[in-house]
């Protein structure tokens, strides 16, 4: 039996992920399906709009055109990265005064606006916080429920099978390289390093990767005229699940740029972190971090990292370092997650009526089924399978070792 609902409340939060603006789309869709009556808001830049009660009304005439937002990256409602138990730091930004629970001001906010369903858009720091809030407001008698999509370009988060945004990111990054990797033919002995996104989890990188070579495989070539599709392959792929012998993959590839006057190596920008943050540390460095205690990866600059270690091993005269994740992760939803944020949204919506909290997902923990999961089996930095046989597949494409795969911890 469905619950009685006053209001529903959207928010969007953490980094973008081309999933955003579709999921607040389908969800506005679905309420005017199966609720019409409701009313919906939507709080602006994620928590942090909530703790300031700053908020935007789904009018009539924007549940009328809000198929337009399926059309659209980024967030309507805007984002931030908000830890509500970072007590120190939601003080520090003005956010909450000095001995005030950001917890409980949240919970007195949702209350003061009528909300009775809370859907929370965002990655497993998004949803680990919106865990912490449905806690407090079941532990202290709020009568709401809580219920989270999971946005996340890594595909990093227990226990959920695919979030959403992510097959997008891998397609637009494959896109972004097609561009980027004509800059072989403007120098000799050529190093193009292309960083993509990924803290702890290697996916990204490796479906990147994956998608470029498909694309690769049905372009044309011209090589009676120089025009070679070896030019244009990847040599290589460093994800944070490989352990990496730099002199032997200095000697590979070497032999790579020998041939082809040009290297091309994709490598996740969480690749190697904790060995470039000792270097940095023991040069008196200090590593910055955000609220959730991440390193700040633009700080360590991954990518830069490979490019200096390999350019002089092999030889190369020239090195480019190029990122695409704004690229990508800003991108609208292609088809594929489209379907997908519109059977997770449809069931969003059905467990905010019927009072059941959790974050939506295929559970991998039982047998893919997609449900709401609770939301304490929550949490980030699942590490890529990279025994799956499409990996093995490419690395095999690319001539890299095997051997070089360490053993998941799962």
């Amino acid at each position: 039996m469905s619950k009685p609902v006053t209001k529903v409340a959207l928010l969007t939060a953490g980094g973008l992920a081309p999933c955003l603006s579709s999921a607040v789309g389908g969800l506005i869709e679905r309420y005017s399906e199966l609720a019409p009556d409701v009313e919906i808001i939507g709080y602006l830049g994620g928590y942090k709009g909530l703790l300031k009660g700053e908020s935007i009304r789904v009018t009539p005439e924007v549940r009328a055109k809000a198929g337009i937002l399926h059309r659209h990256g980024g967030s309507p409602l805007g984002n931030s990265r908000v830890k509500l138990t970072n007590v120190a730091d939601c003080v520090k930004r003005g956010l909450v005064k000095e001995g005030v629970n950001p917890l409980h001001a949240a919970a007195e906010q949702l209350t003061r606006d009528g909300v009775t369903i809370l859907h929370t858009i965002g990655g497993d720091d998004t949803n680990t916080t919106a865990a912490d809030l449905a806690k407090y407001l079941a532990t202290n008698n709020y009568a709401l429920t809580v219920v989270g999509l999971p946005k996340t370009i890594d595909n990093d988060v227990f226990p959920i099978r695919q979030s959403l945004g992510a097959w997008t990111a891998a397609e637009e990054g494959a896109k972004y390289f097609e561009n980027v990797v004509n800059e072989q033919s403007a120098n000799p002995r050529m190093l193009i390093v292309h960083e993509v996104m990924g803290r702890n989890c290697g996916w990204l990188t490796a479906a990147t990767a994956k998608a470029y070579r498909d694309r690769l495989a049905l372009t044309a070539f011209l090589p009676e005229f120089n025009l070679d599709r070896h030019h244009k392959d990847i040599d290589a792929v460093y994800i944070p699940e490989l352990t990496i012998d730099l002199q032997a993959e200095a000697a590979r590839l070497k032999k790579a740029l020998d041939r082809k006057d040009s290297v091309n190596i994709f490598v996740s920008e969480g690749a190697c972190v904790a060995e470039i943050v000792k270097e940095m540390e023991s040069r008196g460095e200090t590593v910055e971090r955000d609220a959730f205690g991440h390193v700040k990866l633009d700080k360590v600059n991954v990518g830069n990292w490979f490019s200096k270690q390999f350019a002089k091993l092999i030889g190369a005269e020239k090195t480019l370092v190029q990122k695409s994740g704004y690229f990508a992760r800003a991108a609208a939803a292609n088809v594929e997650d489209l379907r997908l944020i519109k059977s997770m949204v449809d069931l969003a919506v059905d467990a905010g009526l019927r009072g059941e909290g959790g974050v939506i997902g295929h559970d991998e923990d039982r047998n893919n089924v997609l449900r709401p999961i609770e939301f304490p089996r929550i949490k980030g930095g699942k590490p890529f399978d990279t025994s799956v046989a499409w990996f093995d597949e490419l690395l095999k494409g690319l001539g890299q070792p095997r051997g070089l795969v360490a053993a998941v911890a799962h």
